[in-house]
């Protein structure tokens, strides 16, 4: 299966670009404390607005300029992948384990605990995204807003858990949709027969034959989800500010922009773009290899 991997990114060519770009994003977030050049948070208020070195004005000392309280562009640019591959790869892994358990289930069982899930479901994807993050978001952050020497990772929990909460429904309906054509197949009666119990026939047997679907779904979902958390941290909803996002950039330059302060919206969103799009790329590889139709 690798040998085939190989030749079908190799013969694809454009996700190959798609996997340099997410790799490169994910060695500037794993060594951004020794690649970044300053401190992201460090204020140099003598050194404020300066514009990209290769732009009129701006100097060699901060390639991608400073923002209104001088700190360094490019610094809090690598910090922020940090923030958005933690943040889109966690809630995928939150919405994956809760909507694959809840949709095999009831995909498997079927009857009221079907009926049961899929209300839920239906009852979730009623409220409005937005309005469904602030409300979680302001209840798991009115506690540990208060909170003082805890890391990243445990300010980002809240927003963490709201994505992945509100994102378990498609996970669930996919899983239950693959399990429902899955469940009366010749190797679930003949495990039904060989007396397996029914956890080990949905986990071992079932489960399985679902993943190529629910990879793909997953490799969308977490560039929808690094979206979410720069839509969520331009709103002041997401991340605490003193912890530097693409998305707080964002929302930090909008006032400047009739100024002529250009870079500091445009740096952030390009990262953002070209991110999601080497994930999107992956995506529709995926998708395409795990085609059963498109295989040599």
């Amino acid at each position: 299966m690798l040998d085939r991997m190989r030749r079908s990114l190799l013969a694809a060519k454009f996700p190959i670009f798609g996997l340099a770009i997410l790799l490169m994003v994910i060695v500037l977030a794993l060594g951004a404390k020794w690649i970044s050049p300053y401190d992201p948070n460090l204020v140099q208020v003598e050194d404020r607005l300066f514009p990209p070195a290769f732009a009129e004005g701006g100097s060699s000392a901060h390639w991608l300029g400073t923002d209104t309280l001088g700190r360094d562009v490019l610094s809090r640019l690598i910090y922020g992948t940090q923030v958005s591959l933690m943040v889109g790869f966690m809630a995928v892994i939150v919405a994956g384990t809760i909507g694959v358990s809840l949709g095999l289930i009831a995909g498997f069982f079927g009857g009221w605990i079907d009926d049961v899930i899929m209300r839920v479901a239906d009852i979730q994807l009623a409220f409005p995204f937005i309005l469904l993050s602030i409300s979680v978001l302001a209840v798991l952050q009115a506690r540990r807003g208060f909170e003082a020497n805890i890391t990243t990772l445990q300010r980002l929990i809240p927003l963490i858990l709201t994505l992945g909460v509100a994102q378990w429904v498609t996970y669930a309906r996919m899983a239950r949709s693959v399990t429902l054509s899955l469940r009366e197949k010749e190797f679930v009666e003949a495990a039904r027969a060989m007396g397996d119990s029914k956890a080990s026939i949905i986990f071992r047997h079932i489960m399985p034959n679902a993943l190529a679907p629910l990879i793909v779904l997953a490799s969308f979902n977490v560039a929808s989800t690094i979206l979410a958390e720069a839509a969520l941290s331009f709103l002041g909803l997401g991340v605490p500010p003193a912890i530097p996002t693409w998305g707080g950039m964002l929302s930090e330059s909008r006032e400047l922009l009739v100024s002529g302060v250009w870079w500091l919206a445009t740096i952030p969103g390009l990262a953002i773009m070209i991110t999601v799009l080497s994930i999107n790329l992956i995506g529709d590889w995926l998708r395409d290899f795990f085609d059963p139709r498109l295989r040599n």
